[in-house]
Formats: structure tokens, sequence, C-alpha cells
């Protein structure tokens, strides 16, 4: 049922991203204001995460029902874009809210799947991630079906699933390990990057950050000028699609990671999936006149690969810290993250008008080879046996 629930509800994430490709063709849409598009929601994320943490909401309160009131106010925001114009300022904003409403579902939800967790926590965050994953992709596959003229069936959509979702989480049972915490202490949000091996977590999480949204939110656009270039018809559509299947391919990427790290190490699955990631990041950007078989797989790979490991730094997050702050360092490691890629967003359409894509997705790749080096740095520490059961 959360994993129902999170796919549902993180369909308002990229509806905005999901239909900029849609926008560029009906509607007069500057590079900017698509990167505002997704970066509002990234700005209201972080807005969200810090008003959780320093209340540590996620911690003092029933998470269902954060995530139902979260849940629903995300869902009435993305209605209503469907009555305006799409680049209206109200838009920006009611993006914004939908970010902010977010912080009380997605590391909610990593919450949730924690209190069940029996030596399986990796898997555990790596299903709700995968459904995170599919609920992100699931608009470019609406898109791919509809005109430049139906991009407000892609905002209504999004807007029943979160709605739907936001009824079903009353319906999950919340599990025995949870720890409430009985009084606020700001102190805990200090344990974040006071504790080495905290801090070199959330510095293999913010490497996997720098590249992830950066990737999701430009790889359709990317895809569309490949496809056009070479004449293909329907470029925009053939580009939905491929986008979707990569985005989709990380849900199977972040399942098969958790498996893996529970069963062989976090950090272990980490580095590689970041190693993977950095290489389809420095090679895609090249491949713009290739054959579509080859800009396919690396596409495939990269969004397999991407996504594979994000799971892993929550689960180590939660690992390393006190039962009662696990909410609160969940929480201030997405703000992190997130707040992170508010410039990774906004700097890949200044480099393609500047050098183009391959520069472009190349300055993405230094975000994963630096969190590889963190989370080596954390495997050598004594802590690192406190994660997965005393797997590296």
């Amino acid at each position: 049922m959360l994993l129902l629930c999170q796919v549902g509800t993180m369909t308002v994430w990229f509806s905005s991203a999901a239909i900029a490709a849609l926008l560029k063709q009906g509607e007069a849409l500057t590079p900017g204001q698509a990167a505002l598009l997704t970066s509002s929601v990234q700005i209201g994320f972080v807005l969200g995460t810090l008003i959780s943490a320093l209340f540590a909401l996620s911690d003092r309160l029933d998470p269902r029902r954060l995530f139902l009131g979260s849940a629903l106010t995300a869902a009435a925001a993305s209605a209503a874009l469907a009555l305006l114009d799409p680049v209206s300022p109200l838009v920006f904003a009611l993006r914004l809210l939908t970010g902010a409403c977010m912080a009380g579902v997605y590391p909610v939800g990593m919450r949730l799947a924690a209190t069940w967790a029996r030596g399986d926590l990796g898997l555990l965050v790596g299903f709700l991630v995968g459904a995170l994953t599919l609920g992100s992709a699931s608009p470019h596959a609406l898109s791919a079906w509809l005109s430049p003229q139906d991009w407000r069936a892609v905002y209504g959509v999004s807007a029943a699933c979160a709605a739907l979702s936001a009824l079903g989480i009353l319906a999950f049972r919340i599990g025995p390990n949870m720890a409430r915490a009985s009084r606020l202490d700001y102190s805990l949000m200090l344990q974040a990057w006071r504790q080495p091996a905290l801090r070199l977590a959330n510095l293999g999480y913010l490497g996997h950050m720098w590249e992830l949204y950066a990737m999701w939110a430009w790889l359709a656009l990317f895809l569309t000028a490949s496809f056009e270039a070479q004449g293909m018809p329907d470029a925009a559509q053939a580009a939905a699609w491929l986008t979707f299947a990569a985005v989709a391919a990380g849900a199977p990427g972040a399942w098969l990671g958790g498996l893996l790290a529970d069963r062989h190490g976090r950090t272990a699955v980490t580095t590689g999936a970041m190693a993977l990631s950095a290489a389809c990041a420095l090679l895609i950007g090249w491949l713009a006149n290739a054959p579509l078989w080859l800009i396919a797989l690396v596409a495939l790979l990269w969004g397999a690969s991407v996504i594979a490991d994000s799971a892993q730094f929550s689960a180590s997050v939660a690992e390393l810290s006190e039962p009662r702050a696990v909410g609160t360092m969940l929480t201030m490691q997405t703000c992190s993250g997130f707040l992170l890629t508010l410039f990774s967003i906004h700097l890949v359409p200044e480099l393609v008008r500047w050098s183009g894509w391959p520069l472009a997705f190349s300055v993405l790749a230094l975000g994963p080879m630096a969190g590889c080096v963190a989370m080596l740095r954390l495997r050598a520490r004594p802590e690192s046996l406190r994660m997965a059961g005393g797997k590296r």
C-alpha cells in the first residue's frame, strides 16, 4: 500500500518537467522558464524539509496523517495548474507549494518503510525509491500520448493520482520500529554534519543528487533535440517514450540496488552505481547523432544506475542515526540534496547554450565521482559496520 501511495503522489513532482517539451511545441517557453518549472518544486521541497526538520514533524507526528495532508494539498495545487496560463507567475508559486508538500511525502514514506525493517532496510527503501521513480516517470508516458494542446491533462491526471494516494495511506499500518521524539531537540539537526560517518554518507548523497534531478529534468529535451536533428518523424513523442523508459528503468535499478546492498554492503553498491552513472553522463552527450539503439541503450543504463544507489544513502543515514532522530536525519539529508539540485538544474541549460550537451552532461558526472570518494572513505571507518548488518 505504501508503494502504491508513493507512486501516485510522486506523479505531481515531475508533471511540469514532463510537459516542458509539449509546452515548447505549443507555447512560448524559454529555457529559463522550463528550468524554473522544475526548480520551483525543488525550492519548495527545500523549504518544506527545513520546516519539517526544525519542528521534527516526521518524528513527533503520526507520519500517515502528515502524508495525508501533504498529498491532498499537493493534489489541489496541481489541479489548479490546469486552469492557468502555463507560464503565469502563479504557476511557479503553486509548483513551489507542491514541492513543500513533497517534504511530507518522500522522507515520511522512507520513515514509514523503516518502521518495518528487519535486516532488509536497503531493500525496503529501495522499493520505496523505485516507487518514487515510477511516479516521476509516469507523466512522461502521459505526455507521449498527448498533443501539445493537451498539456493540461498531465496536471489533471497527476492531481487525481495524488488525491487517491493521500486517502490510501490511511490503510497503511506503522511498524514496530517507530520511535517518536517527545520534544524538540535542535542539536539533533547538527548531527548530520558533526558525526564523521553521517557527514560522509550525506556527502555521498550530495554527489548523487548533483546528477540525478538534472538528468531527469533535461533528458527529454536532449533526446528531442537529438531526434529532431536526425530528422526523425514525431521526434518529441519518441523522446517522451524513451525518457519514460529511461526514468522508469530506475525502479528495477533501485530494487536491485537494495537487494545487493543488504547482501554485499551499502558502500560497495553506492560506489559501483555512481561510477556507472558517471560514465553514462560522460558518454551520452556525444551521442546526439548516434544510432537510436545506442542512444537508447546508454539512456536506459543511465536511468537505471543513476537511482540504484539513492535508497542506500537513506538506509545508511537511518542505520547511523539515533533511533529517535531517524526522521529528522532523513529530512535533513533530503533537504541538503534537493538544495544542491537547484544549481545543477539551472546550470545545464546555460552550459548547453555555451558549449552544447557533451559538456553539460559531463559536468553532471563530477557529482557521482565525488560521491564515490566519500563512500570509499566511509567504508574505511569502523562506523560502517553498523550498516547492512556489518556489511560495508
